[in-house]
Formats: structure tokens, sequence, C-alpha cells
């Protein structure tokens, strides 16, 4: 079995080797290992409490280290998300959507999210409105990446989807009950566990350039529902740590 692995892992690093396009550039960023700060960021809940030793946090708010989002971040993160490879579509996909209230700033938006039956992220959208204009601009999204249409698509009781969905994909099988969405509310658990660390977000903005590389980092490193055994959890993290030294240019 050791075999079989080491075997997977430098056919993994030559397929990923010849998978790399532009490099990111790191000029001017003092720290060598610059790449991980936006992937620890992204996945793990950093607080905003002094750890012992390290100083207070006023200090390093004041240094933009506890910030939303940092400066290193606001450069560098952007040019993540659109660098991984994208779910290779199937024809029997179901897609299940929901939508979240976050206040920002005293006000109520609502993060679209849209994920298949495997609980990947297909896209997710913060807006003002609850309402058809609001779905039917969620489902053009990942219809336009996926290039197909899904087989079924599940809400909760929100009539705006079921309007969206006639709009836009008229003959793909429409279920609307509450208990069937647990998929997509689920999905929204990372991201509010995060929230209450990171003590909210400043502006829909910044929510939406966060959720983008979040969203795109937990398809690439959680591993699927389907794929439980050790050896296929192995491979699943070697496939993903590869894509990650690819995309970031990390050798």
């Amino acid at each position: 079995m050791i075999g079989v692995i080491n075997f997977l892992s430098q056919d993994l690093r030559h397929e990923c080797d010849g998978m790399k396009t532009a490099t990111l550039s790191y000029k001017r960023h003092r720290f060598p290992a610059a790449d991980h700060g936006p992937c620890s960021l992204a996945l793990f809940p950093v607080s905003a409490e002094p750890a012992p030793g390290h100083g207070n946090a006023a200090g390093a708010r004041h240094r933009g280290l506890l910030r939303n989002d940092p400066p290193l971040v606001q450069e560098i993160r952007p040019d993540y998300a659109p660098r991984f490879r994208r779910k290779q579509p199937r024809r029997d996909d179901v897609w299940y959507l929901d939508e979240v209230a976050i206040r920002i700033a005293g006000k109520k938006h609502w993060l679209w999210r849209a994920v298949d039956q495997d609980g990947y992220v297909l896209d997710e959208i913060v807006q003002t409105l609850r309402n058809a204009k609001a779905a039917k601009r969620l489902l053009k999204a990942p219809l336009e990446k996926q290039g197909i249409a899904p087989k079924r698509m599940i809400t909760d009781k929100l009539r705006s989807c079921g309007a969206a969905k006639r709009q836009v994909m008229p003959d793909v099988e429409h279920r609307s009950h509450k208990e069937l969405n647990h998929r997509a509310e689920n999905s929204h658990v990372p991201l509010r566990k995060l929230k209450r660390k990171m003590q909210g977000f400043r502006s829909p903005g910044a929510l939406q350039r966060f959720v983008s590389i979040f969203s795109a980092l937990r398809n690439l490193l959680v591993r699927p529902r389907s794929k439980r055994s050790a050896l296929n959890i192995h491979i699943h993290r070697l496939q993903a740590m590869a894509e990650w030294k690819a995309v970031t240019g990390v050798s």
C-alpha cells in the first residue's frame, strides 16, 4: 500500500507540474512563506484575541494583522480562486439552493449559495434582496460555469426560487420542501463559525472576496462525502496539496 501511495504521489506531482501556467509572484513580500497567509486566513478562524506572549490585539489591528482583509490577502487572494480546477459536471447533478442572512454595518444582506449533492459549492453571491431577481442571478452564475443544467433543483419554501427557475431552467425538476434542503443549509455552518471568530464583516465586498477563496479552498481540501476509505482520503489530500502548490507557485 505504501508503494502505491508513493507512486501516486510522484504521478500527481508530475501532473500538477504540467498544469502550471503563469507563476504567481511574491516579490516585495518579506516572508518566503507568504502564500500560507491567505490559505490560513481563509480556512481557519483566526481570533482577534491576543495570544499569550504575542502582545495586545490593538497593536496587531493597527498593523493590519487582524483585519477582515489584510493587505497581503487583498493583493494575492483574488488570483487564487480562478486558478483552481473546477469540478467536472455530472449529468445527474442535483443542485441545492439556499440563502442566509448576514448583518453588515447594521444592514441585512443575503448570502445566496448553490451546492451540489456532494456538498461542492457551485457559486455564492452577496445581495441585498431576497426576491426572484436575486435568485435568478444566483442560478445564472453556476449555469454559465458548469455549462450544463442540473437534473433536479431542491430549495426550501421560498417562492422566489421557483419563479427564477421557471425563467432560467424551465425543464428542470424542482422540489420545494424545508426538510430536503439540509445539504445547502449545512454548507453555511463553516462560514458562521468563522464569522463569529472574525467578529463580522466590514462590507459586502469584503464578504464576497472572502467567500470566493473560502469556498474554493474548501472544495479543494475537504474530502468528498462518497470517498471514505483511508486510501481514498490520503489520495485526495495528495491531490489537493499538489494542486495548491501548483496554483500558488510553491515548490
